[in-house]
């Protein structure tokens, strides 16, 4: 097992860019497989969930080259669902989360698809219920195969239909988004999630042929269409890049320029951190820290104790509370801190603890 040690007490300084977003680069990635044409998409970060997905996609046949770095041309256009190899299809896909997305596009497509439990990161239950009870809404039929713990969904035409989803998933969302495009009349999504990176995939789809209204909204109306084109596509960058960059840049006393944040779909994470009393700078679409020695909690009204939360966004993203977290053990004053969306993931408090934390 490899092992990082840290020597701290070295402020840092410079300028770094983050990569391109995970979360968009999955579900954007999973939606080539519903063009009819070649797709290209920039920006995509070179990391192991994104590579193992690309991998993926070469399993079910689509031909993928990389003229450059970050730059993927994808070519679904000869993809024939009765040539996945199934054992591959497996090893690979219980390796990612991000492989259930891989089942609306072909659902839509060929009106099948088999897919094993998706495997990823231990952070808590992560439930799949979101996304086929929306898919039996669209018409299509699940059964489950409990030797070779996979999942079989089957629907000859996918019809739209009225959907309230039962959480806010983003997954959920993005899985059937993507089939709707392709099916038979309007479908309505309501409690849908509305992430910058659902609003890019929704964006990608239009610019392919799909029609999709309310874009940014938790309501969209898809009217499914009978071909998705290919298109060219580039990834925002990477949120929880930003805020980690911020909190790594308040921890160590930096001067750091965080370049390229487009800083209009932020959404509350400045303003997060700003609630401990960090000082950033927004210039351009770049984020300035320097250098601060000491910052304090700001006390809500009539001095009461302050609150951060994880929420559906647009409210504070549940991946940067651990950061914050850590960054909190270092402000004056006090706050209180909810990790709601997860369960297992604030297991490291005890080793904070262990090292001083209050």
């Amino acid at each position: 097992m490899s092992t990082f040690i840290i020597q701290g007490g070295k402020p840092l300084h410079g300028e770094i860019t983050p990569q391109g977003a995970k979360n968009e680069a999955l579900q954007v990635i999973c939606a080539v497989l519903l063009a009819s044409s070649p797709v290209t998409i920039h920006n995509v970060p070179d990391i192991i969930d994104i590579q193992q997905l690309i991998a993926l996609l070469r399993i079910l046949g689509v031909r993928i080259t990389s003229p450059g770095r970050g730059t993927y041309h994808f070519d679904a256009s000869r993809l024939h669902v009765e040539s996945i190899d199934t054992k591959m299809l497996k090893e690979y896909a219980t390796k990612l989360r991000g492989s259930i997305m891989i089942l609306g596009p072909l659902l839509a497509r060929f009106g099948k698809a088999t897919i094993p439990r998706p495997g990823g990161d231990r952070i808590g239950r992560r439930r799949l219920d979101t996304h086929f009870m929306g898919m039996l809404k669209l018409g299509a039929t699940v059964s489950y195969n409990d030797k070779e713990d996979t999942y079989l969904v089957q629907a000859p035409k996918l019809k739209g239909n009225y959907i309230l989803l039962d959480e806010a998933s983003v997954t959920g969302t993005a899985n059937l988004v993507m089939a709707a495009s392709l099916a038979q009349g309007t479908t309505i999504l309501y409690n849908a999630a509305c992430e910058p990176y659902i609003q890019q995939l929704c964006k990608m789809l239009v610019q392919m042929g799909a029609k999709i209204e309310g874009i940014g909204s938790n309501l969209l109306t898809i009217h499914g269409v009978q071909e998705l084109q290919g298109t060219t596509h580039t990834l925002l960058p990477d949120i929880i890049e930003v805020g980690s960059f911020i909190g790594l840049a308040t921890i160590t006393m930096a001067n750091l320029t965080i370049k390229n944040v487009c800083a209009h779909q932020l959404g509350p994470i400045a303003a997060g951190f700003r609630k401990l009393g960090i000082q950033l700078e927004i210039e351009n679409d770049d984020i300035i820290m320097r250098p601060q020695e000491h910052y304090e909690i700001e006390k809500d009204l009539h001095g009461s104790l302050p609150t951060i939360a994880d929420a559906v966004w647009p409210g504070f993203p549940t991946d940067l509370i651990s950061i914050m977290l850590v960054v909190a053990t270092q402000a004056k004053g006090a706050v209180l801190m909810h990790q709601k969306m997860f369960e297992s993931r604030l297991f490291f408090v005890d080793n904070l603890i262990e090292m001083g934390a209050q």
